[in-house]
């Protein structure tokens, strides 16, 4: 499962009016693991860029002067890009952008987004998992304790980092677990992506430690009075 988490950096909000990318970052996950191959560029828009953007990401027009055009790696970002799921906070602004430049690139034959990729909104997600609450950025770091203070401005990369930590948290919680001691190594495309630990043959049998019938008993006494409560337990499973 190859993931990429991106954002960018623009010179204003709409891209009817002209405006264009000046950063893209992404950040690649393989089986939910980063792998280091990330994609980070510095774009010249070959315009001005719109001074309230400017305050949220700090770039300015005499940092990008020597920066490549977006014609100029377009071709290489769509072949990163290509088979992925695109893990996107507030997915429509950043698709709506690189379509965009992909149209100012190539004209009617242009790749889209959706031709690439799946997207997967991850601003949608944290909305329907935390109903009537804030699910910006900083407010989610907050809600699954990711330390985001190095964040003073927006950055394409450094927000795709920390989304990552916050895609992941969302929809798993812990998402590595490698024991001490063992050895191991990394598999997959280039020996990125996989953890494959070894275990000691040597090592002791894990103890299992069963439930008493006093144990079983209490836990179906609780399951049957959530049950009674919500009207719907789905430990109880079938036989329930």
């Amino acid at each position: 499962m190859r993931q990429i988490v991106l954002d960018t950096e623009t010179t204003g909000l709409e891209p009817r009016e002209g405006h264009r990318i000046i950063e893209i970052g992404c950040v690649e996950l393989v089986d939910r693991r980063p792998t280091r191959r990330n994609f980070h560029e510095y774009i010249n828009p070959e315009r001005q860029i719109d001074a309230e953007a400017e305050a949220v990401h700090g770039i300015s027009n005499a940092f990008l002067a020597d920066k490549p055009r977006f014609a100029d790696l377009a071709e290489r970002l769509v072949e990163y890009l290509r088979g992925a799921e695109l893990i996107i906070h507030n997915a429509a602004f950043d698709v709506g952008f690189l379509d965009h430049e992909f149209g100012l690139w190539r004209g009617p034959e242009a790749p889209r987004i959706a031709d690439l990729c799946t997207v997967t909104d991850s601003l949608l997600m944290a909305r329907r998992l935390h109903p009537g609450q804030r699910n910006g950025l900083d407010a989610l770091c907050k809600r699954y304790s990711i330390d985001n203070s190095h964040r003073t401005l927006h950055g394409a990369l450094l927000d795709a980092e920390i989304l990552a930590d916050v895609y992941l948290a969302m929809t798993g919680g812990q998402v590595a677990l490698h024991l001490g001691g063992e050895g191991g190594d990394l598999i997959g495309e280039g020996g990125r992506g996989v953890y494959r630990g070894r275990i000691d043959a040597g090592r002791p049998r894990l103890r299992v430690v069963r439930a008493t019938p006093d144990e079983l008993e209490a836990h179906r006494v609780r399951l049957e009075a959530i049950q009674k409560a919500s009207g719907g337990c789905v430990w109880l499973g079938a036989d329930g």
